[in-house]
């Protein structure tokens, strides 16, 4: 395989600066992109695919589905919060919410490695069937392989699920418009700053944990006060900043942000001034980004506030004409910052 030549690939030159995959092309920023843009796209290119958002919309004999997958690697396998189990749960739940659907079904898949403790096994496995029960999804097949030893760092979850789109809502990264009203679930950060507290031994006067929730029922929430929702996006690998740029570039328009109006916890943002991060680039997995038209933003902004999971809902910005396919936010003290997309990834195997 080490003879393949790239140079006939789509556009190679992006890949050809990395001749081998690299932490960051797993990491959610430009690095993801390029794979997607220039390697994947090309080679299964389709209608369905083409949307690039949380999963894919498909009608088949008049139902709208949403189908989605995703893998997790994350480490550790439990942190505060939460775990590889529920996350893995979770995440499908909440990408096949971003398309407006009803999560139904899910699949799970295991690849475990050699010597990992049955104990360590059965726990995981008893908080994925409990996440699952508590976002009323079922899991009714799956897959399960065994690596050697040193090959797995413990297990890697794969989930994949299909689930209804309502008649009416058609949600999607393309649709945002200018003079939309940019709205966010809640605070920021809080769940790469959990993993990274764990792993740097970093202590707070509060203990940092994962927001990682189901997030369908505050959908349905929001699809109640109007199925007019324009986008939706949960902000995971390269936090809040990823996702606004992915959603701007694929509409054309631009986003601006305040930084005043950003939901931040305090010991979230200390954590990340300790590291040297920025809570817009650190991942989230139980927090949605929502683009409605403004004669709706604040009627859905009650809906959210009156969910659990939204009760730290925050106005955060607007979609506007300018800067098509950038990100900027206005700061504090009157000036403003281009919000970039990164390269990679601040907190690799973070989900």
């Amino acid at each position: 395989m080490s003879d393949i030549d790239i140079s006939g690939w789509v556009c190679p030159m992006p890949l050809r600066d990395y001749p081998q995959i690299v932490l960051g092309h797993g990491g959610g920023g430009k690095l993801s992109g390029d794979l997607v843009e220039h390697l994947f796209l090309p080679a299964f290119q389709n209608d369905a695919l083409a949307s690039l958002a949380d999963g894919a919309a498909l009608t088949i004999g008049g139902a709208r589905l949403a189908f989605s997958t995703d893998s997790y690697v994350v480490r550790p396998l439990f942190f505060p919060g939460g775990s590889i189990a529920d996350l893995a749960i979770n995440g499908t739940v909440n990408d096949l919410s971003m398309l407006g659907a009803r999560p139904l079904f899910l699949s799970v898949g295991l690849i475990i490695e050699e010597g990992l403790p049955m104990s360590t096994l059965g726990a995981l496995v008893e908080r994925m069937g409990a996440a699952a029960r508590a976002a009323g999804v079922q899991v009714v097949t799956g897959d399960t392989k065994v690596v050697d030893k040193g090959h797995g760092d413990g297990v890697y979850i794969n989930t994949s699920g299909i689930g209804l789109i309502p008649e009416g809502v058609h949600i999607a990264p393309q649709n945002a418009h200018p003079g939309d009203v940019v709205l966010v679930s809640g605070t920021l950060g809080d769940h790469g700053m959990a993993i990274m507290s764990v792993r740097e031994g970093l202590e707070f006067e509060t203990l940092i944990q994962s927001d990682s929730a189901p997030l369908n029922g505050l959908v349905a929430a929001m699809l109640a006060v109007t199925p007019e929702i324009h986008v939706l996006r949960d902000p995971t690998r390269g936090g809040l900043a990823s996702s606004l740029n992915e959603i701007a570039r694929a509409a054309g328009v631009g986003v601006l942000l305040e930084d005043r109006r950003l939901p931040v916890r305090s010991e979230v943002s200390a954590a990340c001034e300790l590291l040297g991060m920025d809570p817009v680039y650190v991942a989230n997995e139980g927090k949605l980004i929502a683009i409605v038209p403004p004669e709706h933003a604040d009627a859905m902004l009650d809906a959210m506030r009156q969910h659990p999971y939204g009760k730290d809902a925050a106005r955060i910005g607007q979609v506007v004409a300018d800067h098509p396919g950038m990100v900027v936010s206005k700061t504090g003290i009157g000036g403003t910052r281009v919000v970039s997309m990164q390269i990679g990834e601040q907190l690799p195997r973070i989900c």
